[in-house]
């Protein structure tokens, strides 16, 4: 699957945000070259990951195809934890002799990053997408599950969570970081058209 947009300017503004930041006084000793330096580490790891991320579903017993989590969502969220943890201990070890400022701004560090590892557990990790012929069925973190009839489906759309499927009873988001999502979305999408014109057809009749 080809990049998305956000993909390429989430990491661009942050790199381009941290150097800024090395000029304004309140923070030009904050080591703000290494954090950047870690920033295009990561987005390069990242694009190495999805490279390799798999273009199709598994297909699992019963005839159904299923998304997995790909390296890049393993890779985010582990990582992310990893280094939430390190700058912790950091914090913990060090922090009767750092700056408040730095204090402060690892604390923020710690907080975005463990959060980021939580969301992308959530919503990518530990959620569970499959389809057949008849039917694409997803179920969260929470053990929701929500059951589309392709014949009811309407519209497919990326958003800032992945893509969303959207049908008259119901819709399903899944990663676009899973591998097989570009199966599912052309997939879907397909159905979508299809539905659309024999819609189109009905009306006219």
């Amino acid at each position: 699957m080809p990049l998305r947009w956000q993909e390429v300017a989430l990491p661009l503004v942050t790199i381009t945000v941290l150097i800024l930041l090395k000029y304004v006084p309140l923070t030009e000793h904050l080591p703000l070259a290494r954090a950047a330096g870690v920033v295009a580490f990561g987005y390069a790891a990242f694009l190495a990951l999805r490279l390799v991320q798999p273009e199709e579903g598994i297909m699992v017993e019963g005839g159904w195809a299923e998304l997995r989590p790909s390296l890049v969502e393993y890779f985010a969220c582990y990582g992310a934890a990893a280094l939430a943890a390190i700058l912790l201990f950091a914090v913990i070890v060090m922090g009767s002799i750092a700056d408040p400022t730095q204090l402060i701004a690892t604390y923020i560090a710690v907080i975005l990053l463990a959060s980021g590892a939580l969301g992308i557990g959530i919503a990518g990790l530990f959620t569970s997408t499959r389809w057949d012929n008849r039917q694409v069925r997803h179920r969260s973190a929470m053990g929701r599950e929500t059951v589309l009839d392709w014949s009811d489906v309407r519209a497919v759309r990326p958003n800032w969570r992945g893509i969303t499927i959207s049908a008259g009873n119901g819709r399903i988001t899944f990663s676009q970081f899973h591998g097989g999502a570009a199966q599912l979305a052309t997939h879907a999408a397909t159905r979508a058209k299809r539905n659309a014109e024999a819609a189109s057809k009905a009306f006219a009749l």
